[in-house]
């Protein structure tokens, strides 16, 4: 479907309304900061801010590792799968408002078990949210575990196995963390091994770090999907192969402004990405502390770059074509989608 253009009047309702999957959002980094503090208090947790507006003040960041030290600070108060429960539902509540029917959740295991959590109490909290999700909040949601790229292969051996006995709750397999100076190829063997075991395969790659880090996830890893990725513009060659093989990259817009990847919003290859026919979609990363859920994205990027109803029907539809969904749940999502544009270019005439 090509639906006829939109009205720019119309434009900011139409991408606030639309259907949407999110592809890129980590869980803990929903924790609002007045979540944090009620789980502080309620597994006595102390916090290194005294008040929620100190918390809040301190979400300004210089680059990745200055935002990860402090996104580390927030993860001490989960302490129980009721924890893990609420902040993802907390978390599909936000998103089911601003119409997504789709999430497809990060987490990791690692940051917890550090902390004494067990990473049955971390799957199986997320898990019965997401098994809530369609009755609770009438959108549907998956899990994708992200290894710590900071750490070690063999950390992510050891933490690939810990979790196989709750396979059948997590869909796929992610790489997060530190990019700089931790590539792609260090965690070969372990895709490897979650390929052969049937996971689906994604990884943070060009976000801080070159382009080279997109090939080695694409060569290296076989991942399906790339997240940020938007360091591909430094390589012709790579922007090419993005477009022939039709290669999903989960974009952050906000996150990309909020970590200096970008000096301004209006900055952004966004836009340019999708005229070079380039699968791009938009997300939130960690919404709590970069700006906005996935509305809030939309809306800022669209006013920045000045993106029209063709771009942000595209990026819906990629969003749910390149998701982990079943087919028929997929048509179902693009149906709605599709309805919802009718309707606008009705409301046009």
């Amino acid at each position: 479907m090509h639906p006829p253009p939109i009205p720019a009047a119309l434009l900011p309702e139409l991408v606030r309304a639309m259907p949407k999957a999110e592809l890129h959002m980590h869980i803990e980094g929903s924790l609002e900061p007045e979540l944090i503090f009620d789980l502080a208090q309620r597994n006595g947790v102390a916090l290194s801010y005294p008040t929620v507006e100190a918390l809040r003040r301190a979400y300004v960041f210089d680059d990745l590792q200055s935002f990860l030290d402090i996104y580390h600070e927030g993860t001490r108060v989960l302490k129980t799968e009721q924890d893990f429960y609420e902040m993802a539902c907390a978390y599909l509540a936000r998103a089911r408002a601003d119409n997504v029917l789709h999430a497809e959740l990060f987490f990791d295991t690692q940051t917890h078990t550090v902390h004494g959590q067990s990473a049955q109490i971390v799957i199986n909290g997320l898990h019965r949210a997401c098994e809530e999700a369609p009755q609770r909040f009438g959108m549907t949601a998956s899990l994708i575990l992200c290894f710590l790229r900071n750490l070690s292969e063999e950390a992510a051996f050891e933490c690939l196995e810990e979790v196989l006995p709750l396979r059948d709750k997590i869909v796929g397999i992610g790489l997060a963390s530190s990019e700089v100076g931790n590539p792609p190829e260090k965690f070969a063997k372990v895709f490897a091994r979650a390929r052969s075991l049937g996971f689906r395969l994604v990884a943070h790659a060009g976000e801080e770090a070159p382009a080279s880090y997109i090939w080695s996830a694409l060569d290296a890893l076989r991942v399906e999907r790339i997240d940020h990725g938007v360091q591909a513009f430094q390589d012709g060659a790579l922007m090419q192969r993005l477009a022939r093989e039709r290669i999903a990259l989960t974009v952050c817009p906000l996150s990309n402004v909020k970590l200096r990847v970008f000096p301004a919003l209006e900055q952004h290859n966004l836009g340019a990405m999708l005229d070079a026919g380039i699968v791009a979609t938009i997300n939130s990363d960690d919404p709590a502390y970069f700006g906005g859920y996935i509305n809030e994205n939309f809306t800022q990027t669209f006013a920045a770059l000045g993106l029209h109803s063709g771009h942000a029907y595209q990026l819906a539809r990629n969003s749910f074509e390149h998701s982990f969904l079943e087919p028929g749940v997929k048509r179902q999502y693009l149906e709605r989608l599709d309805a919802l544009f009718d309707e606008f270019s009705q409301r046009a005439v």
